[in-house]
């Protein structure tokens, strides 16, 4: 028995084949029939050009249905699918390659002098070019070749992706995905989320990320439903097209940009039964002024590159802002404290988890896979939360987040929201930078809520000084336009603490 994911896919895929996968922006349609038939071309061609089950192939390629058929591809063919961000520069994909050692690159036309130029550094891979089109030495090469290729069978551990995580913190490590992990993890969120064949999901994420290639692509194949593939997020597209849609997933910004606007509102979602939020923390203020909108609770979820989707709050009943929910179903969580040791409801500790969606490990870094995992094998995953008595989980910020002032703990969360329910400020960060006296002082850097009326610091530290004890309170308050942030929405706290780490040097 194969464990191959794509023959979980292909299990899936709808009886009558001629069933549309994916439809763009400009009305062009792609069947299942179209995507197993480029699917098994593409596999061919790179495993008629020396790339063999096991290889690495990175990607770094715009969005387009056949970016996703090349993903189908290697799944079909047993290749380790490598996505790299678009927006890596020339040295950020050299460590890549080099680190991987993929078989094949397959990059933007724009980009294959800079690319091949790289691949000649680390043993030659093949390269290859997609454009945003379809168009490129890809598809040139793929034309003449037959649609016919087998789906080779894997073992459960065998790879099926490697994705290397943002590293705010180092070089970035390369995630082992096998079959195992996406299947399983595809399965619990289809399931949960209730996805059906009927289902029409818009797509406006990117697809070299965890969020838009599995948790949404995912979902869509292993119910045989549909996709809106759209290139981007862009708010008047997303409005218009919504009343088609059944589902939709998002990172908190594109909520708030959509809440921006007086044209999304019941209306504009008459369709849709779920839209879900996650790659970043979702303001409970957004979740309650969406809902106040639209009449839809956003469903937020939690997870990582490591291990996929962990919790999420319940498709059926109470949708807490604030909380990531519950484990899905071959999930488990706990919170320990720095002895491993499980904590009780409501203890804050360091969030850890198991099960089969847990990734293999780290790419040829024994040692960092050794110490991300307990001796009873649970995985570390870097954040700090608590599960209260009814089992939601809340995730209070990142170990590395967190700011010991005069040797008290003060997790930047819990101060983040009591300054975002001052009026004048739309968001915060908070940080802890270098202090003579207190080892840390906590930073506060907010965006107002109208320049016009940008908030003063004293009276943002009065109102921290009215909730929260003296050492959690901000020494100092700076209000900045917009806050940092990677492609995915998240905050880069790194940058603020880089930006503000003479502070108060003497």
């Amino acid at each position: 028995m194969t464990h191959s994911l794509y023959a979980l896919f292909q299990s899936r895929f709808p009886a009558d084949r001629a069933k549309t996968l994916l439809e763009t922006e400009d009305g062009h349609r792609l069947s299942y029939a179209d995507a197993e038939s480029e699917a098994a071309r593409l596999a061919r061609l790179l495993t008629e050009r020396g790339v063999c089950k096991g290889d690495r192939v990175a990607v770094q390629v715009d969005k387009s249905p056949r970016a996703l058929c090349l993903y189908l591809a290697c799944l079909r063919a047993g290749f380790v699918f490598v996505p790299m961000n678009t927006a890596y520069t020339a040295d950020e994909v050299d460590f890549l390659v080099g680190n991987a050692e993929p078989a094949a690159v397959i990059c933007r036309p724009a980009d294959e002098t800079v690319v091949r130029a790289i691949a000649a550094r680390h043993g030659g891979p093949l390269v290859l070019t997609l454009d945003a089109d379809g168009t490129g030495s890809l598809a040139d090469a793929a034309a003449g070749v037959a649609a016919e290729a087998p789906v080779v069978a894997c073992e459960a551990d065998d790879l099926a992706a490697m994705l290397y995580t943002s590293g705010t913190t180092g070089k970035p490590k390369g995630a082992m995905l096998t079959h195992r992990n996406l299947a399983a993890n595809g399965q619990d969120l289809a399931e949960s989320w209730r996805f059906t064949a009927d289902d029409m999901l818009l797509h406006a994420l990117p697809i070299f990320h965890a969020h838009g290639l599995f948790v949404a692509c995912h979902c869509v194949l292993l119910a045989g439903a549909s996709m809106l593939w759209l290139p981007g997020f862009h708010r008047e597209t997303v409005v218009r097209l919504l009343p088609r849609a059944t589902t939709f997933m998002g990172v908190p910004t594109f909520y708030t940009r959509l809440l921006a606007g007086a044209d999304f509102d019941r209306d504009a979602c008459r369709s849709m039964r779920l839209f879900t939020a996650g790659s970043a923390p979702l303001l409970a203020e957004t979740h309650t002024a969406f809902q106040e909108r639209t009449g839809h609770a956003i469903l937020e979820r939690y997870g990582m590159t490591e291990t996929g989707m962990l919790t999420g709050n319940p498709y059926d009943g109470e949708r807490r802002p604030g909380a990531v929910g519950m484990p899905f179903p071959q999930v488990s969580v706990r919170i320990c404290d720095e002895d491993d040791q499980p904590l009780g409801p409501d203890e804050v500790g360091g969030v850890q988890v198991t099960g089969p969606n847990v990734m293999k490990g780290y790419w040829r870094l024994p040692e960092k896979t050794a110490e991300e995992f307990t001796t009873d094998g649970w995985f570390r995953t870097g954040d700090v939360g608590r599960i209260d008595a009814r089992g939601y989980l809340f995730i209070v910020g990142r170990a590395k987040d967190l700011v010991i002032s005069g040797g008290y703990n003060v997790y930047p969360k819990e101060v983040e929201s009591i300054i975002d329910d001052l009026p004048a400020v739309l968001e915060s960060a908070v940080v802890g930078v270098p202090h003579p006296d207190f080892g840390e002082a906590v930073v506060a850097v907010v965006v107002s809520a109208d320049a016009a009326t940008a908030p003063a610091e004293d009276e943002v530290i009065a109102h921290c000084r009215a909730h929260l004890a003296n050492y959690k309170t901000p020494k100092r308050v700076f209000v900045v336009p917009e806050l940092p942030r990677n492609t995915m929405g998240k905050v880069q706290k790194a940058q603020l603490r880089e930006v503000h780490q003479d502070l108060f040097r003497v």
